[in-house]
């Protein structure tokens, strides 16, 4: 099965109908010099905005599109740079919010579904005040290439273990057996893309097969993920202003933040089998 969206071979000049549109708040979907863009105005804290495109619509779970062994080749780059190790919430110039695209399985639903743990192959952006510190020695927040897979049997026998790691950091201060655990927990695997300027254009590149998944910008692996997820996952892209705080001091938090005008354009979007 091949997917592409390619604005300039089609004569409307509009997207592909199998792309469903989700704007919400300062979120809209605009085409640029032949490219789609995906913008935010500017969007008030405690207000929701979301500009996203995704395949998998009203489907349920089990029949989203895509499973591995395949390919995600984009082309995309960002309206600002993104969030560094030493950003903060009040950094001025930066990328706001969440951002990205890559493979899901739309765990925190809206639609009324039962809730699933995430799965998740993807490139992830999140900026401060977002804390999701998911593997030691990586920052909660920033441009990633990332594999999220807690939808396993591991995760029961790891639920306990991170319970008490978390509470035992909480009154010791030692943070390192709560980190490992919950690495364990979510089956996380990460890489921070320092090197990658969100606001040039890049081709980035995932290969999702049984095994692992292998990260690509401009032609250059960047990451191997081992034993990523293999249900079926949908694709998405979009981005918003939220922000999600989890780490091993067992903190848990989510909400919106204030941003300026941004935006992540894509010139075009391929999924191809391996």
């Amino acid at each position: 099965m091949f997917d592409d969206f390619d604005w300039r071979e089609q004569e409307s000049g509009e997207l592909d109908p199998r792309w469903r549109r989700t704007c919400l708040g300062g979120g809209r979907l605009s085409m640029e010099q032949s490219r789609l863009r995906l913008e935010l105005e500017a969007s008030r804290q405690g207000e929701y905005s979301d500009a996203q495109i995704d395949d998998y619509g009203e489907l349920p779970r089990r029949a989203f599109p895509w499973h591995p062994p395949l390919r995600l080749e984009v082309r995309a780059s960002f309206s600002h740079p993104a969030a560094t190790l030493a950003s903060t919430a009040e950094t001025p110039g930066l990328l706001r919010g969440t951002a990205g695209f890559g493979f899901w399985n739309y765990p925190f639903s809206l639609r009324g579904d039962i809730l699933m743990l995430p799965e998740a192959v993807w490139f992830f952006y999140a900026s401060p005040p977002s804390n999701m510190a998911l593997v030691p020695g990586v920052p909660g927040w920033g441009w990633k290439a990332q594999v999220v897979h807690a939808l396993r049997p591991s995760f029961l026998t790891a639920a306990v273990p991170t319970a008490l790691a978390a509470l035992w950091g909480r009154l010791s201060g030692e943070l390192r057996p709560a980190a490992r655990w919950l690495q364990r927990l979510t089956g996380a695997q990460e890489r921070l893309l320092e090197e990658v300027v969100l606001t040039d254009w890049h081709t980035y590149a995932l290969e999702w097969l049984p095994s692992q998944a292998r990260f690509f910008v401009d032609g250059s692996l960047l990451f191997t993920a081992p034993s990523p997820p293999v249900r079926p996952l949908g694709f998405v892209a979009w981005v918003d202003n939220q922000y999600a705080i989890a780490t091993p001091r067992a903190t848990l938090r989510f909400g919106t933040i204030a941003t300026g005008r941004q935006w992540l354009d894509l010139d075009y979007v391929r999924i191809e089998p391996l």
